[in-house]
């Protein structure tokens, strides 16, 4: 293998001073990484193993996601969602696939394993990009991203069935049943060790691991739980996602999932990118120049009869506009369709030139995307005008709204909870030690959690846009002013009260936007001499 700390610097280095450059004009990072990734393959010709080298760190980059992605998602949320995942998820796909196949059968005159090969791959879409995008817009917990994300949901588990089928087309010893029987065997066998694991170990584990006091150890055991149970799934035949996906789905059932999801984001997101690098380094521009015009068509084709059938299907669940939205985000095609159009062409399912052609059509629909969902509300305003006062609801019992977030469970802290109960007020209390948590939890209250309200993350998953007001009452000045930071980045309008010790702080705090500072020093002052005044007068009056 080539050098692979140069081969990491070259591509760090392209990634970074185009992103640089495109970020002038407002285009997402996800195509500064797939051009990137399409300079390094043109240019400098790295070999085949070096590919292979960029990919399987980038495929850290999907089980990442998916494990972040499991963290919202407990046991029970998934049981709410289960029309969106079972009902829309089922719909699309199957409907999907079977008119792909149908095009692939009598319009391309493909064989008929080849033509229900693509057609299932062709009913993916991109979990990578979209949820990205979705997150990084704060639209997972809107109406559509619901619907979007539910049916990504099933599209994954649908992978295992696809490479299943192919595996099966592609076998000459295997029957059907037996590669059926040794699937759902081995299914119930890696959802029953994790399901132990996830009940009677995980929360011990971690609060064994947080007993010692130590960031490092804390992220080096959630690294260890997230490759664990990928590397299981992956033992017994799935991919790695679905493990990692499941593997979240265990801690979203304790106390840590707040506190975890924020510590792996950069992880998340550092390797997602490598993802699209290996994305674009799989397009060859001699296949494009060569077949432009079909890829072109195949693109507007795929894109424009996908979209209009997920439209087709949700306009009989939700309404119009919800509808539009959602075929709007899921009408690209998929990095996993990739994996299935690989694994078809090594065992000669499909032509060497159709599977550069369906590489580069892919990859064109996924560029497109991010153009599409960062401008989907102008888009949804063109056909369905959103009615006045209406809006994309999130989650019931999932997202908080005209709540106070108390930033810190300390003596300050512990008052106003007291206050806000007696006054019947909505809120939520922020604390970054597990020991207070768990003390305060066994004595009854219910809406203090397990997380960095210093991290943006946090913010953005407890709604701090739609609270009625965050107060920071940490007593640590370097937290205090990173957590004011993060308010922020949000909304000039946000109602922020934050608590410092002096003047200069106060200063800081200021020159960030912060609305209303209490300066405890001063305002103690204050109080002071006002009493004392009340005595002398006292004094003067007997």
């Amino acid at each position: 293998m080539e050098n692979a700390l140069l081969i990491l610097i070259i591509t760090i280095s392209i990634s970074t001073v185009l992103n640089v450059f495109l970020k002038k004009f407002d285009m997402p990072t996800v195509i500064g990484y797939v051009l990137s990734g399409f300079a390094i393959s043109s240019i400098f010709h790295f070999a085949e193993d070096s590919r292979e080298f960029l990919s399987h760190l980038a495929e850290f980059g999907i089980v990442f996601l998916m494990f972040t992605i499991g963290l919202e998602f407990s046991v029970n949320h998934l049981k709410r969602m289960k029309k969106e995942v079972f009902v829309y998820g089922t719909l699309q796909v199957i409907l999907s696939a079977l008119l792909f196949t149908l095009i692939g059968l009598y319009i391309f005159e493909l064989e008929t394993k080849s033509a229900i090969v693509v057609g299932a791959a062709l009913s993916l879409s991109s979990t990578a990009i979209v949820l990205k995008i979705l997150n990084d817009n704060n639209q997972i917990n809107s109406g559509y991203g619901r619907t979007t994300l539910g049916i990504l949901l099933f599209q994954d588990l649908a992978v295992i069935p696809i490479l299943l089928m192919v595996s099966f087309f592609t076998s000459e010893t295997e029957s059907v049943s037996d590669l059926l029987l040794d699937t759902v065997g081995s299914a119930i066998v890696v959802f029953l060790i994790l399901f132990v694991i996830g009940k009677y170990f995980l929360e011990k584990f971690f609060g064994w691991v947080m007993s010692t006091g130590s960031e490092e150890i804390f992220l080096v055991a959630v690294l260890l739980i997230v490759m664990g149970a990928s590397y299981l799934a992956y033992a017994f035949g799935f991919t790695y996602s679905l493990g990692a996906f499941i593997g979240g789905m265990m801690i979203a059932e304790t106390k840590y999932r707040y506190r975890i999801e924020t510590d792996l984001i950069p992880f998340r997101d550092i390797l997602l990118g490598v993802f699209f690098v290996t994305i674009g380094m799989l397009i060859d521009w001699h296949s494009f120049i060569d077949y432009w015009y079909v890829i072109l068509g195949l693109l507007v084709g795929i894109m424009l009869l996908k979209g209009l059938l997920i439209l087709g299907i949700m306009r009989f669940f939700v309404q119009k506009r919800t509808a539009f939205k959602t075929a709007l985000a899921l009408f690209q095609v998929g990095e996993f369709s990739l994996a299935v159009f690989a694994i078809a062409s090594a065992n000669d399912l499909i032509s060497t030139e159709l599977n550069q052609i369906m590489i580069i059509t892919i990859v064109l629909s996924m560029i497109i995307t991010p153009f599409v969902l960062n401008n989907i509300k102008k888009l949804a305003d063109m056909l369905h005008k959103e009615p006045e006062g209406l809006r994309d609801r999130a989650l019931i019992g999932d997202t908080f709204r005209d709540h106070i977030i108390i930033c810190g469970y300390g003596p300050v802290g512990r008052k106003l909870v007291k206050i806000f109960k007696e006054r019947n007020l909505l809120y939520i209390v922020l604390e970054h030690d597990v020991k207070v948590v768990d003390k305060v939890i066994a004595q009854g209250e219910e809406a203090i959690y397990f997380a960095n309200a210093a991290q943006q993350m946090v913010l953005a998953h407890f709604n701090v846009n739609e609270s009625t007001a965050i107060i920071v009452t940490i007593e640590n000045e370097m937290q205090r002013q990173l957590i004011c930071e993060n308010i922020a980045s949000f909304d000039p309008s946000i109602n922020s009260i934050v608590k410092v010790n002096n003047s200069e702080e106060a200063e800081v705090i200021s020159s960030l936007g912060i609305k209303h500072i209490i300066n405890g020093r001063d305002t103690i002052a204050d109080m002071l001499a006002e009493e004392a005044l009340a005595c002398h007068l006292q004094l003067q009056d007997s």
